[in-house]
């Protein structure tokens, strides 16, 4: 009798599996959850210098008006999920703005010609703005940068934040939407930790009908 009959079947290893550095950021930024020092409701929105994808200097203010507007800051056009959720925000969520008369402006940290890449990629027909060095993000509270395993993980695949934000660094926001209402105060926030998820249309869409009541 073999040592196998001896012992019952003999039990093949599974293979060890490659850990993957953004599904464990992924997981620590969720459990570590919204940060402190993220702008509270009832606060004001802060005007701020943004460039236009052609690279024009613009305020956000005389983008936003004296209008309910939602406001959406993602990470950059290398992103496959922000890719995903501007497409559905076109498709799902600008019908019901525009009926609204409420504009939606998409800010992101990379230099302009990202924010063109973006709008044209995905037939995007809202606005969509560079914010150097982070400032508005900053201001609202969300900003942050890739884990070291992360970013040495995205350099050896050939993508190098730095070289596509317009200030030279690694820093991200965090997705999070945005609504102000006329007076630029802000009357709801949703910040996603966890870059993998975003603000539903749904909710997006019910938070607005209680600013606009």
């Amino acid at each position: 009798m073999s040592a196998a009959d001896d012992h019952g079947p003999s039990q093949v290893s599974a293979p060890p599996t490659t850990p993957n550095p953004a599904l464990e950021e992924q997981a620590v930024l969720a459990a570590a959850g919204v940060p402190t020092g993220v702008l509270p409701v009832g606060a004001i929105l802060p005007d701020t210098m943004l460039l236009d994808p052609h690279g024009a200097a613009t305020r956000l203010y005389a983008i936003l008006g004296e209008r309910v507007a939602v406001v959406v800051f993602y990470r950059g056009a290398w992103c496959p999920h922000c890719n995903r959720a501007l497409l559905r925000y076109q498709a799902e969520l600008l019908p019901a703005l525009a009926r609204r008369g409420v504009p939606l402006v998409a800010i992101n940290p990379q230099a302009p010609d990202g924010s063109l890449t973006m709008a044209e990629k995905n037939g995007l027909t809202f606005a969509v703005l560079s914010d150097p060095g982070n400032t508005l993000a900053r201001a609202v509270g969300i900003v942050t940068r890739p884990a070291d395993a992360v970013r040495a993980r995205q350099l050896a695949a050939g993508l190098d934040i730095a070289a596509t934000n317009a200030d030279g660094t690694s820093e991200l926001p965090m997705p999070t939407t945005l609504i102000v209402d006329r007076d630029h105060r802000l009357r709801w926030i949703d910040v996603h930790p966890n870059y993998a998820t975003r603000s539903e249309p749904s909710d997006i869409l019910a938070a607005l009908e209680i600013a606009l009541a």
